[in-house]
């Protein structure tokens, strides 16, 4: 069996807060001729929990036959400089070769993107071991900062980062990417449309109590978001939607949890007090092994984000696809090029930053009987096991990496 290192600095394991990707991926991969180990920061990325015990350097632990490869990495908060030295520290530690020397001798190597430094250093892995290189991008270096207003077009930094981007896309065998029309931006570049390989974010569909619907203990209705709470969610969007539903008398049994943390967390439980909402709940991020049970507990999920200009190569969103596969109906609020719940006519889809339409998606989307509800979201369901689970996603990775060691 072939064997890949998966080099991503955020990576989870399983169980814990946040997505699981590659631990999923890996897991399915040994069905297509392929393992893998996955190298980590043992700082865990939004909690600054520390894996590892005082004075311990590293530590390779294994997760349902999956290997975690986990260095040391500094504490941070936010994104000043102790998060760049975070991923400076990373960056150094895993080219030290007494830091993977536990590791089985890879046959190809991923570098992911989480920042740019992951994925170089996933380059420079490759050619000492004189490997395959793939370029997983999770995001549009730089374009994802410019779009949302964090980085100039014309800055200096914009400037180094398209270099050292492209340098990375020119290197690479495949470029791995999650988004169904990134292609559209790194073929102007003069990268090859061939070496562009999608591989989505997915859910497990075989997490136990994926998919069972909880019986109705009350007569509220349960509307949830659960995930992150940041700018590109727009989630004062969906909370001022809430102020119209609560001053309709059909809102009266209509119920927001909003689930997880983020920096404007802070700022959204503030709104809501501003607006004199009591319909709307605030509650901390729950462990990914609680999330099938969490959502068992909804009627429906809605699912925003900010009118930016990068969606218009795609999303690809761990807690939609979660939304789906627990067979609920979807309220998508989101102007993208794909679109899951039109595609699987699993919700209602209403454009994004118009809270008088979200609003009156709520409405209607709670009036509508419960076998209409029920049908939705056994649509979605129905969708995300037939595009979107990750057993189905780990055969399209093992078939980019089977390209990438045959080619000559």
């Amino acid at each position: 069996m072939k064997h890949v290192w998966i080099l991503n600095h955020y990576a989870q394991e399983p169980g814990g807060p946040g997505g699981t990707r590659h631990y999923s991926l890996a897991r399915h991969l040994p069905a297509y001729g392929w393992s893998a180990s996955i190298i980590a920061s043992s700082t865990e990325h939004n909690s600054g929990r520390q894996r590892l015990q005082p004075g311990e350097g590293l530590r390779l632990q294994t997760y349902d036959g999956v290997p975690f490869l986990w260095l040391r990495g500094s504490s941070y908060k936010g994104n000043g400089f102790d998060r760049i030295r975070n991923m400076l520290g990373y960056t150094r530690s895993v080219l030290k070769p007494e830091s993977v020397q536990q590791l089985k001798r890879p046959d190809a190597i991923i570098g992911s993107s989480v920042h740019p430094l992951a994925a170089w250093a996933g380059r420079r892995l490759a050619r000492r071991y004189g490997v395959p290189f793939l370029f997983e991008v999770r995001d549009l270096w730089p374009q994802t900062l410019i779009d949302m207003g964090r980085l100039s077009r014309g800055s200096p930094a914009a400037y180094v980062l398209r270099v050292f981007e492209k340098s990375l896309y020119r290197s690479a065998s495949k470029i791995i990417v999650l988004l169904p029309k990134a292609g559209d931006y790194i073929e102007p570049l003069g990268i090859e449309r061939d070496k562009i390989v999608w591989v989505s974010n997915g859910v497990e569909i075989d997490s136990p109590g994926m998919g069972e619907a909880a019986v109705p203990t009350n007569d509220k209705f349960t509307l949830m978001y659960f995930g992150a709470h940041g700018g590109a969610n727009g989630l004062d969007n969906v909370i001022r939607a809430m102020r119209i539903v609560q001053d309709d008398p059909a809102g009266a049994n209509i119920v927001l949890r909003l689930i997880g943390d983020g920096p404007l967390k802070p700022s959204l439980i503030a709104l809501a007090k501003d607006l004199e909402l009591s319909t709307v709940r605030f509650e901390g991020s729950v462990a990914k092994r609680e999330i099938p049970k969490l959502a068992a507990s909804a009627d429906a999920f809605v699912f925003n984000l900010i009118d930016a200009p990068v969606f218009k190569y795609g999303i690809s969103s761990n807690k939609l696809f979660d939304f789906m596969a627990a067979g609920h109906p979807t309220i998508f609020c989101c102007d993208s090029f794909n679109n899951p719940i039109a595609e699987s006519e699993g919700g209602i889809t209403v454009p994004p930053g118009d809270s008088t339409k979200l609003a009156s998606a709520i409405l209607d989307l709670a009036r509508l009987p419960r076998e209409k509800r029920m049908a939705m979201g056994t649509a979605a369901r129905r969708h995300v096991e037939q595009k979107y689970s990750f057993a189905y996603l780990a055969g399209k990775l093992a078939a980019a990496l089977d390209a990438s060691v045959t080619a000559p």
